[in-house]
């Protein structure tokens, strides 16, 4: 139940922001207006302010799916969706390093030591890098799952590994949903479901064969 608490506490930090600031967000940057200012810097760094606008998602209510369709739509597909996803993973990779710097202490007083506890088995466990890559495609939760990871000291190399996995597929999708000029938002959201969990789970099995035999 103190994990439940932890996430449902940081869902509400994540969510205040949106709650002051995200019809402006909202009406800012989606649709024309989103790919108009992006183009107004110029193909040379119109890709890089979409990237900074993601990694900013972290703190501010960005509509983040909106920015992924509007490089699509200025760089195409693959350019775009480059930018995309890098955007998404530094996001991702910025909240998971903050909250990893507090140490045992802070965090099992912030978590109370069964959530602490409970938190290191579900990202220690097999589950954590699925919740980690799954979560990418969703509101609120990316942020708070990162944040989670950090919190509860998550092995860097796999959740590095599943925030790849499910970063690069969402970019990628919906950068080709903005250069294909669609609206499918299903399609788009059903893809990034599951396809970041086939390449963790792709990439978790790796990983199982390049562990030393403790033998």
């Amino acid at each position: 139940m103190r994990l439940a608490a932890i996430f449902l506490a940081l869902a509400v930090v994540v969510l205040i922001p949106f709650l002051i600031w995200g019809d402006w967000f909202e009406r800012a940057f989606t649709g024309d207006a989103l790919q108009q200012w992006l183009a107004s810097y110029g193909r040379a760094w119109g890709w890089l302010m979409g990237l900074l606008l993601l990694v900013a998602d972290l703190f501010l209510p960005v509509p983040g799916t909106a920015v992924m369709s509007g490089l699509g739509y200025v760089y195409g597909t693959w350019l775009g969706g480059a930018a995309a996803a890098g955007g998404s993973f530094l996001s991702g990779a910025l909240a998971y390093g903050l909250c990893r710097k507090f140490g045992d202490r802070v965090a099992v007083r912030l978590m109370g030591p069964e959530g602490y506890a409970q938190g290191r088995r579900l990202f220690e466990g097999k589950s954590g890098g699925f919740v980690v890559a799954g979560s990418r495609c969703l509101p609120l939760l990316p942020e708070v799952v990162a944040c989670m990871a950090g919190l509860t000291k998550m092995a860097p190399v796999k959740f590095f590994t599943a925030l790849a996995c499910g970063s690069l597929p969402m970019g990628f999708v919906f950068a080709w949903i903005g250069a294909a000029g669609r609206e499918e938002p299903g399609l788009a959201l059903g893809l990034s479901v599951l396809i970041p969990a086939v390449l963790y789970g792709i990439a978790l099995l790796v990983l199982k064969r390049k562990r030393p035999d403790p033998n």
